[in-house]
């Protein structure tokens, strides 16, 4: 992975890695929802520090290689686009709640790290085998999850599910090592009668890292093609994915206040599923640029239909329900403030 660059700038990039990921975790050390604020924030400090990262190799290998660099975290992040949508899918198909998505996607990005470096490393030569079977599996998922998200949208309401017993990954993955149930918290693992047990939020995890695979059969080529240093390629791929998450957030917390954009991401899942499938079949191809444009000009519209038609139960946006959240949030800072005074004149007393 070194080629032109020193075993210093593969520590240097491993330490800022290592360290940031650790400052996100003990950030998000609770199971909480991740609010618009903290993934805004949280996406402009990856940024930052990728295009910090690309200075750092303009100044030590020269002007070509930070170009090269960011071209490739550029194209990354535009390629990423469809993968949002996928992880919102297999969330969506497991019935996560919002507080254990970021645990989720976390360990997803320590495997990332990992699996990202062996496609780099093969150059997807061998990897390509397996392709357009794992493609069309795929592909096939993903028009069955943005069936079911327009069903329940569709019945008014969204699975709320305790038991997995006759959840599809239970069955598949029951006859090879056991599997609970149940989810035990944000555990991956948990035991019953003395045996260790995957949980469904394991299966989910695994599901989100053949996500990864899948996408990186076109990212890490792409990249490739504008650059074969290996540092380059993997060091683009890292930062891009590292923000994937945050932007992932922002668009989770998105749809939850912008009522038709739920919408948007049905047909946007389909859009991905349908162009997987075509990609097996030789002469069909949709470019990146297009792809791109589509996710996009479709989120657009589920924005501009949420703002300009709103629908008052199901939009948390519309100026009443602003008003009456206003309202309520002076309320509770009044009532602790009557509540603190209270408190102190006993004090007093």
């Amino acid at each position: 992975m070194i080629g032109d660059y020193s075993w210093t700038s593969v520590l240097i990039f491993s330490a800022l890695v290592i360290v940031c990921l650790l400052v996100d975790l003990f950030a998000h050390k609770a199971d909480e929802v991740i609010s618009v604020k903290s993934a805004a924030a949280w996406s402009a400090f990856w940024i930052a520090l990728a295009c910090a990262f690309g200075g750092y190799v303009g100044a030590t290998h020269g002007s070509d290689d930070f170009f090269l660099f960011m071209a490739g975290y550029l194209l990354e992040k535009s390629l990423s686009v469809d993968n949002l949508f996928v992880i919102m899918a297999i969330f969506a198909s497991f019935s996560i709640k919002d507080k254990f998505q970021h645990r989720v996607l976390y360990y997803g990005i320590v495997g990332a790290l990992v699996l990202r470096l062996i496609f780099v490393a093969l150059g997807t030569t061998i990897i390509e085998y397996g392709k357009e079977y794992a493609l069309t599996v795929f592909g096939l998922f993903i028009l069955w999850t943005a069936y079911k998200m327009w069903s329940n949208m569709r019945h008014g309401h969204e699975e709320d599910m305790t038991d997995y017993g006759g959840h599809w990954s239970i069955k598949l993955t029951r006859r090879f090592f056991p599997v609970h149930n149940q989810l035990d918290g944000h555990n991956f693992f948990t035991r019953q009668n003395g045996v260790l047990c995957a949980t469904p939020l394991f299966l989910c995890l695994i599901c989100i890292e053949f996500a990864d695979v899948m996408f990186a059969f076109d990212s890490v080529p792409a990249i490739i093609a504008i650059t074969q240093k290996p540092f380059l390629v993997y060091t683009s791929n890292i930062f891009a994915i590292l923000g994937l998450r945050s932007l992932y957030f922002l668009l989770a917390a998105a749809k939850r206040y912008l009522c038709h954009l739920e919408k948007a991401v049905i047909i946007i899942l389909l859009f991905i599923g349908a162009k997987m499938l075509l990609t097996v079949y030789p002469g069909w191809h949709i470019s990146p640029l297009l792809s791109l444009g589509v996710v996009l000009a479709l989120l657009t519209l589920g924005v501009l239909l949420s703002v300009f038609f709103p629908i008052q139960a199901a939009c948390p946006i519309t100026p009443n329900y602003a008003a009456q959240l206003a309202e309520e949030n002076k309320r509770r800072e009044d009532g602790a403030a009557s509540a603190g005074a209270a408190e102190a004149e006993k004090r007093e007393e």
